[in-house]
């Protein structure tokens, strides 16, 4: 989970200097407008630093107040749990449109100068909120979060095809764009910096379990809770971390979160069981212990080792999503699987 003490992020006011972690940055250049910037296939331009801005994903809004925008956030939507500890009071003050998918008639009567959403399904070609086109014709700029586009096919269904190992780089790249777009580099910089510093510690100390080819599987969540269960594949957050750990994904499809059968599940033998916990409640197997009776009175995946020895790692799940927490993620995993006794 979230870690106070490691966002040590502060912004002050027109001072030209960001402080984190005891170190200073010089404040970058200004943005120049019209800014133009080439997003997940579209080209969009902002004139100005945006005054009134709708957030359409938990991932995005964080990366909003963690750049300090609070004041500028009037509406956000699609939240999977509690935001982040650091947040909670600005949060309070922000209009909720929906836990889940707002209507574009929603987001319309916020007035915003600036849509962002964290992913491409929401607004994209065949988006549930509305088209990019539907924002275009108004002259609003509508702002896609990279990670979930680069190198990624969200025209498949489901919640797209990830062709290329998801990175880091993919955030900094959002909160360095978010951050020209409100004319607030400095700030974006030095929250990079932070995350940077935080990333190559994690690794280091990920390293370190020496949890060679573990074999892990990451389960978010079930339509049915019998159900096929969507884990995740080969190429996103999850296997960014099993990647740094050395571990082992069971899964080996490009989809993002493909459907796997329990039996097939059961087949792979994962030694480690990483499980969403999430306060959402889209589908039947969104609750935790929903989860866990589950894997423990199925009559064929109670049978799995890694369940007869509760080798289970929860996490929350927004960091088994491409966001700045998919670092806190990566340090869950670390201190699971050692914990569990899979570092060998």
């Amino acid at each position: 989970m979230f870690n106070q003490r490691r966002l040590r992020f502060a912004v002050f006011g027109s001072l030209a200097y960001a402080i984190v972690g005891g170190a200073s940055f010089p404040a970058a250049a200004a943005t120049i407008y019209p800014l133009t910037i080439k997003n997940c296939g579209s080209t969009l331009t902002v004139d100005k630093a945006p005054q009134r801005v709708v957030s359409i994903g938990q991932s995005t809004t964080e990366t909003l107040l963690a750049l300090g925008l609070a004041d500028k956030i009037v509406g956000t939507a699609v939240w999977f749990g509690p935001v982040l500890k650091p947040y909670e009071a600005d949060n309070a003050k922000i209009k909720r449109l929906a836990d889940n998918d707002p209507s574009f008639e929603a987001v319309m009567a916020q007035q915003p100068d600036l849509v962002a959403a964290q992913y491409e399904w929401h607004i994209g070609p065949n988006g549930s909120v509305g088209k990019r086109e539907q924002f275009s014709d108004l002259k609003i700029p509508a702002y896609v979060s990279p990670a979930d586009c680069v190198e990624k096919d969200n025209t498949t269904g489901g919640d797209g095809v990830r062709k290329q190992l998801f990175t880091m780089k993919l955030v900094y790249q959002e909160i360095h764009e978010l951050a020209a777009i409100f004319d607030i580099s400095d700030r974006g910089d030095a929250l990079i910096a932070d995350l940077k510093t935080r990333e190559a510690a994690a690794v280091a100390t990920a390293s370190g379990s020496n949890a060679k080819a573990v074999p892990i599987v990451f389960w978010f969540s079930s339509k049915d809770v019998k159900g096929d269960a969507f884990v995740a594949g080969k190429n996103g957050a999850p296997a960014f971390m099993m990647q740094a750990l050395g571990a082992r994904n069971v899964i080996t499809t490009e989809d993002e979160w493909p459907l796997a059968s329990w039996e097939s599940i059961v087949a792979a033998d994962p030694r480690v069981i990483v499980i969403a916990r999430m306060d959402r409640r889209r589908f039947p197997a969104d609750a935790l212990d929903v989860k866990l009776k589950f894997l423990e009175t199925d009559p064929v995946v109670s049978h799995l080792d890694a369940v007869r020895n509760k080798r289970f790692v929860v996490m929350d799940a927004m960091s088994m999503n491409p966001s700045m927490r998919t670092i806190d993620g990566l340090e869950a995993l670390a201190d699971g699987i050692r914990a569990l006794g899979q570092s060998q």
